[in-house]
Order: C-alpha cells, then structure tokens, then sequence
C-alpha cells in the first residue's frame, strides 16, 4: 500500500520502474548481475504502470536513460521516492537499492532548495566553494563520480565556538559540494528511519522540537514532579565508525552506500590547514549527524 502522499498510480510506476531497472540495467558492476539500475529502451517503447512512452530524446535522456517527461519522470519525483523509503521504513522492510537514489538529480534539487538560504552558504570552506558556484552541471558531474563510485568527500574545515561552560565546542564545516551530498544521504536516511524512531523523541525530528516535547509534558507527564538533564561527554567525538556502519547495516543492504558513509566519516578533518585522521566521531555541524534518537 502507497504511503501517506504518495497517489495509487504513483506507487505503482515506482515498483514497475525498479523492477525494469533491475532486469534491463546497463553494465554490470563488481559481482552484482545487474547494472546502475538505469533503464535501457527497447523496442522504441518502455512502460510505467502499464503505460507506453517514447523513446527519451535529447541529451539528457542519452545520458541518464530516463525520459524527461511521462511517468519515468514522475517515478524520480522526491515526493515518490522518499514516500516508498518512508513506507518500507515503517514496514521495517530492508533497504536494497539506495545507493542508486544518488542518481536522481531531482534529489539535488530539493537539497539545494533546503539549504542554499542557509547561514554560512556564502561562507568559504576549506576548498573555497560556496554555494555561488552551484549550477546543474554541478550536480551532473557529482552524480557522474557517484555512478562510478569516484565521489571523495573532503575534510571539514574545525572551527570552535565558545560553551556555555567556558570550554569550546569543536565544529567541522564540510565544502559546498558534500554538503550538498550530505543533504541528499540526510534525506534518504531520514525518510528510512523516522518512522521507526520514538513518538517520546523529539530533537532533530521534522515537525518536532522543543514545543512539541514540552506540550507532551503539560499533556501527559501531569503527575511528575522531578525532571533529571542528562548529557553524554564527548558524543560526537566518540562514536565508533564501525558500530554505526554495522548498525545501519541492520537495515541498508547496500554496500556501496554503506562505504559512501564509511568514506564520509574517515574523510577527517582541517585545523589550521593541518589535515588530521578521525579515527572515531563525526563532525559535529555537518548536515548528515547522527540523530539522537
């Protein structure tokens, strides 16, 4: 069944063109016995849902073998893809193909649309980029490095801001480029996992936050007296790469995006133009941060 958002006809073009994907795909790559899951056209004809589309023409459906109108088109809309991921997530059914969601440049276009007006876009990182430079050719070419698992992401530029307690919070500040990426990852990963995360969680939740937690309390928790703050030393420095992989192995049956994220978090770290290894942690300050759920 369609999640919430997602039309009847919708779902089905979705499932029909990963099923196309999956027996008609181009080269094949390491063991896999299929391709990167782009449709190939044959017969002049291909269909969706039952449906019958011409030949893609022009440049861009030479490149990406996705038609640039017609229900192909409507299959890579985000409201369709991040529906089926949130709809499998509350299934708890695995996730098998996400690392070729990185294909679709609508996804890029939502995560701009995000995160351009954000503060420190205009800013330059550690390789000068700033969202100024931003174009379509831009997302092609990152998404021509994702398909040949050529995509590096670069160390984050650390910064400090003050606490409240007179120490310093260590702040890593990724390029333009895999903020960008990360934004996509943040999305896909979100879509996955909100639904199975705690109705009594509210940090870093869409549609939750401090007014939502604090209703919760006058609503429900009428008969407590004492709350406890609690606080882990150290949390984003100290997470273990490999049992946050392993864990997100749990659910993503991918290895290619499995080591898109690996790489992302050994990509370490500038400080005073001095590259530095993260042997553990994660930047805290990127866009794709381990939740708190």
């Amino acid at each position: 069944m369609p999640s919430e958002g997602i039309e009847e006809d919708e779902w089905g073009a979705y499932v029909t063109l990963r099923r196309t994907a999956r027996t008609n795909a181009g080269s094949p790559t390491g063991r896999e016995s299929y391709g990167d899951g782009v449709p190939v056209v044959a017969a002049g004809v291909t269909t969706c849902q039952g449906g019958r589309e011409s030949r893609p023409q022009g440049e861009e459906a030479q490149v990406t073998g996705y038609p640039t109108t017609g229900r192909y088109a409507k299959c890579r809309l985000p409201k369709t893809v991040l529906g089926v991921l949130r709809e499998r997530g509350r299934r708890k059914l695995p996730m098998n193909e996400l690392y070729r969601q990185l294909f679709n440049p609508q996804l890029y276009l939502l995560a701009y649309g995000r995160i351009y007006a954000n503060k420190g876009a205009t800013t330059p990182r550690a390789s000068g980029e700033t969202v100024d430079g931003m174009s379509r050719d831009k997302i092609d070419r990152i998404i021509d490095a994702m398909r040949h698992e050529r995509y590096r992401f670069s160390p984050a530029k650390r910064v400090y801001i003050p606490k409240k307690n007179g120490k310093r919070r260590p702040l890593g500040l990724p390029t333009w480029s895999d903020k960008l990426v990360g934004e996509v990852i943040r999305l896909l990963l979100e879509a996955d996992y909100e639904p199975t995360f705690s109705d009594r969680s509210h940090g870093f939740r869409p549609r939750r936050g401090c007014h939502t937690a604090l209703t919760e309390v006058a609503n429900t928790w009428t008969g407590t007296t004492w709350f406890i703050e609690g606080d882990i030393s150290d949390c984003f420095g100290s997470l273990d790469h490999t049992i946050m992989v392993s864990i997100l192995a749990e659910t993503i049956h991918d290895n290619r995006f499995l080591r898109l994220l690996e790489s992302m978090l050994k990509a370490g770290y500038l400080e005073d133009w001095t590259w530095n290894a993260t042997l553990s942690g994660c930047p805290q300050g990127g866009v794709t941060t381990p939740p708190t759920q």
